[in-house]
């Protein structure tokens, strides 16, 4: 049976991650992670006339690059599965159109990357779709203007903030006997604890974090033993460290040399402006894609959790002073030469 517990599911034949692919920026290029990522763009603007129109361009280099890895043309698509954080998430709509694919459009904010990545293996598991490619993307300055302030405007924030990541990442999911092969997944549910401020996301998403976490053992009757890596999605170093504190209420102790978060690996404590680290749609997918990816490769992990977390909120729910809905999906990833 498909479904394990309440809202986990088990892939029997286990699909395939045949090529996956990362994009990022100039911040981005300045990190720790450098080295990991397939594309490193020097300039924000991509030789576009708007940042929107850039963070477009991301995703079809990241959709792009994944199809030619994966020794696969457009035409071999069966579906397209990709959202991102922009109004009507029209970068991941209009790289649709560029890639002339069926395209199902979705949004879940950060936590697109692993719900993107969960619906494309669950069609490659029911025989809906022999390739299916996933994606999301992120850019700093499209998103800061659109959920808090433009960049121009110097406006200081808390230390509790977080640094919109550009980045995007993208896969391609289909059939193989080895390499990268998707276990399970997890969907999450909305978790709500009443947070109002944007400039806090990862203390609102930490609790769908952990409740995601929570329901993935539950459902899959396993323990944090199993994995040797578990990576929320952005919640930072603020929302890392209320999710370790919460699961150890919940009785669930993951040690901390496995337990970390994208937000934080992406950025260094010396770069300026990130606070408490970074966030975004592209956050978790190019650092899952790139740098979490190549330490498989290297035998470095075998298998790994990756729980990416999204706040559900909008200017306009925001303006009429809604608090914020959280959500996080997890999907379990090994590796096997």
């Amino acid at each position: 049976m498909l479904l394990s517990g309440h809202q986990s599911w088990v892939f029997k034949n286990k699909p395939a991650i045949l090529a996956a692919s990362s994009v990022v920026g100039p911040f981005e290029a300045q990190g720790p992670l450098a080295e990991d990522f397939d594309i490193i763009h020097g300039d924000l603007w991509l030789g576009q006339d708007s940042f929107e129109k850039a963070e477009k361009k991301m995703m079809e280099e990241a959709c792009e690059l994944a199809i030619r890895k994966a020794g696969l043309q457009k035409k071999d698509i069966q579906f397209f599965l990709a959202g991102d954080l922009l109004n009507q998430i029209i970068s991941s709509s209009f790289a649709a159109r560029t890639l002339a694919v069926p395209y199902l459009g979705l949004f879940g904010a950060c936590s697109t990357s692993m719900e993107s990545l969960a619906l494309a293996a669950l069609i490659v598991e029911s025989g809906a779709g022999k390739y299916v490619l996933c994606g999301t993307v992120s850019h700093n300055t499209a998103v800061e203007k659109q959920y808090r302030y433009p960049t121009e405007y110097g406006a200081q924030k808390p230390p509790t903030a977080q640094w919109t990541v550009t980045a995007a990442g993208a896969a391609v999911l289909g059939s193989g006997e080895n390499g990268f092969k998707i276990n399970s997944a997890t969907i999450g549910r909305i978790v709500d604890m009443g947070i109002t401020d944007p400039f806090n996301m990862g203390s609102a998403m930490a609790p769908a974090a952990v409740d995601t976490i929570t329901a993935h053992f539950r459902d899959l009757g396993i323990s944090p033993s199993n994995y040797d890596l578990i990576a929320t999605g952005d919640l930072g170093r603020t929302g890392h460290k209320i999710a370790s504190d919460l699961l150890k209420k919940h009785g669930i102790n993951i040690p901390d040399e496995i337990f970390t978060d994208c937000g934080k690996l992406i950025y260094s404590e010396k770069q300026p402006m990130v606070f408490s680290g970074g966030s975004g749609a592209g956050c978790s997918a190019a650092v899952t894609y790139g740098h979490i990816f190549k330490k498989m490769k290297r035998g470095e992990l075998g298998k790994v959790l990756i729980v990416a977390t999204g706040s559900l909120l909008s200017p306009l729910s925001y303006q009429q002073k809604e608090s914020i809905p959280c959500i996080a999906h997890a999907v379990s990833i090994e590796y096997k030469k």
